[in-house]
């Protein structure tokens, strides 16, 4: 078989092409991006006429993911930690109405938030909604593991969620290809009529299905090989390692024997049979887990005795932010190797927009336009943009979540902070802003929308906007009057036209959307570089 060099987003997806999937289904969000666009770039998925567009958020994304695994069909949804909370109604919901064809979830969480505005800890979600969790500890295991979740997703007519973070889904290793399907699955709708017709009398039926499923799934999760039990000599210690903290853990033995009894866990519901034997062998335990204290907590509800289990809870692990081979080192009582600390002579040096970014004309001209109306009145949201926080233009205050500055700003409207403004991205916009925007025609609220329209999804990495070429008709569609709609183009040679428009607006007493219009500059060249390339043809 191939042996390939890939990220662990590319072993994903290619591990689901190899698997027979027929959709894959997302909204760009580091760090999961690179699988869809890995999926949209292979020749061999465009051969096999895999789907592959992006959703307009991750809610419509897992549905229409359900949507093909109802058909009979394999399906694959993508989002980071942050978009399992948007979706989170459909993922709840069809851990009930269970799939028919192979459905996997990918969650790509990202402790230490490297580009997000939290640590959620997507397990969290696999077990509150009682189906099976994969969490890979490698490249290749990864690849093997999205082969299983589509097979025990048809064989337990269940979802199943993979859950990778940062470090693996950003990181190369060699990774085998094996198990290839040539096929795709035929189209077939539900033997059971009902099973996706949630109605309260087929969901209680269905919810009971579900909780007969768990002790299968269990037994999956003891025998199948993911999760393993290594004995070690020294009793003093046993170390539950799940996922990329057990090549963590092993990082720290040059020779990879670790002299401790480790349980890895990379497959959920939690091993109860492994668990109790390294629990009993041992004196004290030791969780590794990358994110939140998942598994510690339940391993202490499972176990209910007295030895002490240490981790993240009781500080012998850092609360926050990702694992290291030193902080794990130094949990098991190693003397690991600290590197210099940083002079303090080197400033720190944070994010910029780019030189020439259309968002920045923006920010001058708002910031001019509101000079005399008073500070903190401007509310923002997730994207390139939100860098408007930061000097040199210090001209937002809020960014919360997808869509929030929009309902945000109509909060404080309506607790009479006016004017309010409110600053959000195309792609956000069509995201979760209309609805927020609909809300302020219905309530007639004096608030002002800014959409900074530079045609493309920018801040994870020039994906296609559904918002292009459709945001006037949607804001007027919505109940925007059509002359309080207006398209300025953010040059510098517009500042007094812009700021004039922006006052205008600002002060008028309902509802009314600027849409700042120009071209990402990166964006603006790749186009170049393409239609030049089109034409040389």
């Amino acid at each position: 078989m191939d042996k390939l060099l890939l990220l662990g987003d590319e072993a994903i997806a290619q591990a689901a092409i190899d698997s027979g999937l027929s959709g894959v289904f997302a909204y760009p969000g580091t760090p999961s991006t690179e699988i869809t666009e890995y999926i949209q770039d292979s020749k061999e998925a465009k051969a096999k006429g895999i789907r592959s567009n992006w959703a307009c958020n991750e809610k419509t994304a897992m549905e229409a993911a359900l949507g093909m695994s109802y058909a009979g069909k394999r399906a694959m949804f993508c989002c980071k930690h942050v978009g399992v909370n948007v979706a989170a109604d459909p993922f709840m919901n069809s851990a009930i109405t269970g799939t028919n064809g192979g459905l996997v979830y990918i969650a790509a969480d990202d402790p230490s938030m490297h580009s997000s505005q939290d640590e959620q800890d997507s397990r969290t979600y696999a077990d509150f909604a009682m189906i099976p969790c994969l969490e890979p500890s490698n490249q290749q295991e990864a690849y093997d593991m999205v082969h299983y979740a589509f097979d025990i997703s048809e064989k337990y007519h269940t979802p199943v969620m993979i859950r990778v973070t940062t470090r693996l889904a950003h990181s190369r290793s060699a990774v085998e290809r094996r198990d290839i399907r040539s096929n795709q699955n035929t189209m077939q709708v539900p033997e059971d009529k009902k099973q996706f017709i949630l109605l309260p009398v087929n969901a209680k039926r269905q919810y009971k299905k579900l909780i007969a499923k768990q002790d299968d799934l269990m037994r999956e999760s003891e025998t199948k090989g993911f999760n393993q039990l290594f004995e070690g000599k020294d009793k003093s210690l046993g170390i539950v390692a799940c996922g990329i903290g057990y090549n963590y853990l092993m990082e720290n033995f040059p020779d990879r024997k670790c002299p401790y009894s480790v349980l890895k866990i990379s497959q959920y519901p939690m091993p109860e049979k492994q668990l109790r034997k390294l629990y009993d062998e041992s004196d004290e335990i030791l969780v590794v887990e990358e994110g939140q204290p998942v598994y510690e907590r339940l391993i202490q509800g499972i176990l209910k005795q007295g030895k002490k289990v240490h981790g993240r809870l009781d500080g012998t692990i850092q609360r926050d932010g990702e694992l290291s081979p030193n902080s794990v080192g130094k949990a098991v009582g190693m003397k690991v190797l600290e590197g210099f600390a940083l002079p303090e002579v080197l400033a720190p040096r944070p994010p910029k927009l780019c030189d020439g970014c259309p968002h920045a004309d923006s920010y001058l001209c708002l910031n001019e336009a509101m000079k005399d109306m008073g500070e903190s009145r401007v509310f923002s949201d997730i994207g390139c943009y939100t860098l408007g926080a930061l000097p040199p233009f210090s001209a937002i205050y809020s960014t919360v979540d997808m869509g929030a500055s929009i309902t945000m700003a109509k909060g404080a409207a309506e607790a009479d902070l006016k004017p309010t403004v409110a600053v959000i991205g195309d792609s956000t916009f069509t995201h979760s802003g209309m609805t927020g925007l609909l809300d302020c025609c219905v309530d007639q609220i004096p608030i002002t929308i800014i959409i900074l329209d530079n045609d493309i999804t920018a801040m994870t990495g020039a994906q296609k906007s559904s918002a292009t070429g459709r945001i006037e008709s949607i804001c007027q569609g919505i109940g925007v009057e059509k002359e309080h709609i207006r398209v300025i183009t953010p040059l510098k040679k517009n500042f007094e036209e812009n700021v004039r428009i922006m006052k205008e607006e600002i002060n008028y007493k309902g509802v009314s959307v600027i849409i700042p219009r120009r071209d990402c500059v990166v964006w603006g060249k790749k186009k170049l570089r393409m239609k030049k390339a089109a034409e040389n043809k």
